[in-house]
């Protein structure tokens, strides 16, 4: 049996316009880049090194074009990607403040990536995949909602490590909408979890213990990233806090992206699967090495503009984090 290398990550896809600071009296300019949380990460592993693969719907107009035409030129797998005419690409625009953190206004929907359905997976790609990751941007409408629940478990019953990204979005969900039960059925499915510090709040408002809940259903491994602040992590059995990386920030936009790439990719190359997940992570040597690699990729990304064009190399990766002490 061929060994399995493929990282699929699932969902959303669209174009971020970056807003350009404007002289007093002229009107804000924008800067289109390809974006979407899960196409971030399908760019980052491939920049990295890995075998990803995008699956999702892209629309047949000029940004959908452009996505497809960026993501083969960072050589991510397109085999399970699906085009429709039946709505527009997604939109974002952006706007950074101080210390590169930024705001979105979206134009979605209706858009492509919210049309894809359980019968567009290729089931049998998933034999080859390492990992399947998704995000909750494909949570926020029932067809898609199916549909990504639908690959998550595909996934865990085909072998593969199943990570989930909250990557909460506010503004994409239905006005009056508490996001949460939507989001609990895929964390029960998730064995690898990312959150951000303002998510794990979010999750715990209504006072949910979050890593008792997860651990108590699929959960292995949980990581909560803090921007430059020090990231925690969890597994049933024991947790921890890493210092990060002090970097000069300009752009933060993809930054959560480019740590999921670097640890996803990272877990494949020393061949950590669902079953040794959390031995990985309880393990001191394993869980640096692992952190250290996602840490890397996710600082480098803050330190240039746009989502897809942030994402670092694996030299310039190896390169910082051998600066860990």
């Amino acid at each position: 049996m061929a060994a399995r290398t493929g990282i699929a990550c699932f969902g959303e896809a669209l174009i971020d316009f970056l807003a350009q600071a404007a002289r007093p009296g002229e009107p804000t300019r924008f800067v289109q880049h390809a974006g979407g949380a899960p196409a971030n990460v399908a760019v980052g592993v491939a920049r990295l090194g890995g075998d990803a693969r995008f699956v999702g719907m892209l629309a047949t107009d000029m940004f959908g074009d452009a996505l497809f035409a960026e993501l083969a030129r960072h050589g991510v797998d397109l085999s399970q990607v699906r085009r429709s005419d039946d709505a527009p690409t997604a939109l974002a625009f952006v706007r950074l403040g101080e210390g590169g953190e930024r705001s979105f206004s979206f134009r979605r929907p209706p858009a492509a990536d919210l049309l894809f359905r359980n019968a567009d997976f290729d089931v049998r790609a998933f034999a080859a995949l390492s990992v399947f990751h998704a995000c909750s941007n494909t949570l926020t409408e029932a067809g898609i909602a199916e549909a990504t629940l639908h690959g998550m478990a595909l996934a865990r019953d085909a072998g593969a490590l199943v990570s989930f990204d909250l990557n909460l979005r506010p503004a994409l969900w239905p006005r009056g909408t508490d996001p949460r039960p939507a989001i609990w059925r895929a964390l029960e499915l998730a064995q690898l979890v990312k959150l951000s510090a303002e998510e794990f709040a979010f999750l715990a408002a209504d006072g949910s213990d979050v890593p008792a809940r997860l651990f108590a259903n699929a959960t292995r491994a949980l990581v909560v990233t803090d921007g430059a602040a020090p990231l925690r992590w969890w597994t049933a059995n024991a947790g921890g806090i890493v210092d990060t990386f002090a970097v000069e920030a300009i752009d933060t936009t993809a930054a959560g992206d480019a740590f999921v790439a670097g640890l996803l990719q990272r877990l494949v190359a020393r061949g950590i699967d669902a079953a040794s997940l959390a031995r990985a992570f309880e393990d001191d040597a394993s869980r640096t090495d692992l952190l250290r690699h996602a840490m890397a990729a996710g600082a480098l990304a803050t330190t240039r503009h746009g989502a897809f064009d942030a994402m670092p190399s694996a030299a310039e990766v190896r390169a910082l984090a051998g600066e860990i002490e």
